[in-house]
């Protein structure tokens, strides 16, 4: 690329409200680093963006539908023609569903296209049991993927994926988080939460089906002196606060709205523990590596998580948590009493936690992200 004077102009595309996509924000701040012009494109959603502001320029999509087909359909057409009618240097697709117009434009314009796989979208379980929505979307990824020259994913299994289905071999950015060592933990009185209770999180922006969170809340209803916090978004929700209406149990458990990183960790700091309970019912779940599980370890708590491998790998490594064969309550259960009466257990693998957030912070990853795109502008 020749671009000796000019700032380049990098445009991230992402179906969801930008306020809260953690990796796009940090992959954004970092390209920016480099001397670049960021402009960041996703949805409007209500309060979210009437309250909540990034620190780039931002295009956010008003849209008629928010979800299926049509949502999909209209928001991939506008995207096309906005990156048609502005000029960008680089256009980065953050998973498959804003892949297709982004590649259409880098042809047309002839410029760089970088692919970010948040997850191995064509695996996620809302696919599940919708042969044509998935077919559609395979349709997509198997036409474009091939060709593509800059691919990024989140883990070394769902890389793997892609290079035995399509022989390319896509770089692993984890969602690694930044250190939070400057953010102070809420007070538990603030937070509504008794002083000696072992207090749990439960955070993320897909608190969704088959994440465990059902399962959470009977094992905090069939657990003394616990408190749970749930702090985010997701399809579950309503149920999870349906539950914990029904079974009295708003003295124990508490609900936060999706948050600013900073506000989040302030909540997340403040918790004994976190939980991370993904089951294994999809591929995309099998081989993920949440945001939360690294928000966790920067905030220096113990993990209590089920047996998925890339999740497994980094709780043995560096022993910060503790693994439970199966996502059930009384497993969770047992793993709650198992911190809550073992205080020199908990301080051990919190004391683990900051030892592990100083190896594993985006601050040492965002390395890769910086040689991609010195690499990208070089060309």
């Amino acid at each position: 690329m020749t671009h000796s004077t000019a700032r380049i102009n990098v445009a991230f595309s992402v179906t969801n409200c930008i306020c809260f996509d953690q990796r796009v924000l940090k992959m954004a701040e970092t390209v920016s680093s480099l001397g670049c012009e960021i402009t960041i494109i996703g949805r409007k959603r209500g309060e979210c963006c009437q309250k909540n502001s990034v620190p780039f320029s931002a295009k956010r999509f008003r849209m008629l539908f928010n979800r299926g087909f049509l949502f999909y359909k209209f928001f991939n057409i506008r995207l096309f023609f906005y990156l048609l009618f502005n000029r960008f240097d680089i256009l980065v697709a953050n998973d498959l569903d804003t892949l297709l117009p982004n590649y259409l434009i880098s042809r047309l314009r002839k410029v760089p296209l970088v692919y970010d796989s948040h997850e191995y979208f064509t695996g996620v379980p809302e696919l599940n049991g919708r042969p044509f929505v998935k077919w559609v979307w395979k349709s997509v990824e198997r036409t474009i993927l091939p060709v593509l020259k800059h691919i990024i994913t989140v883990s070394d299994s769902i890389a793997k994926l892609y290079q035995d289905e399509y022989g390319l071999l896509p770089v692993v950015i984890r969602n690694l988080s930044p250190s939070s060592q400057r953010i102070s933990a809420s007070g538990r009185r603030e937070l509504g939460i008794k002083d000696d209770n072992l207090m749990l999180i439960l955070q993320g922006g897909g608190i969704n089906i088959d994440k465990g969170a059902e399962e959470l809340i009977e094992a905090v209803r069939l657990t003394e002196n616990v408190s749970l916090m749930i702090a985010g978004s997701g399809d579950v929700l309503p149920e999870l606060k349906s539950m914990v209406y029904e079974n009295d149990l708003s003295d124990k458990i508490r609900f936060f709205p999706a948050l600013p990183w900073d506000d989040l960790m302030k909540i997340t700091k403040s918790a004994d523990a976190g939980l991370c309970l993904e089951k294994d019912t999809n591929i995309n779940y099998r081989f993920s590596l949440p945001n939360k599980l690294f928000d966790y370890i920067s905030a220096g708590i113990p993990v209590i998580t089920g047996s998925l491998p890339e999740i497994t790998k980094i709780v043995e490594s560096y022993n910060c948590g503790i693994r439970i064969p199966e996502i059930t309550p009384d497993e969770i259960s047992k793993a709650i009493i198992k911190l809550r009466d073992n205080p020199e257990l908990l301080s051990k693998l919190k004391q683990n936690s900051v030892s592990a957030s100083e190896t594993l912070n985006w601050k040492n990853e965002q390395e890769k992200v910086i040689s991609l795109y010195r690499k990208i502008l070089k060309e």
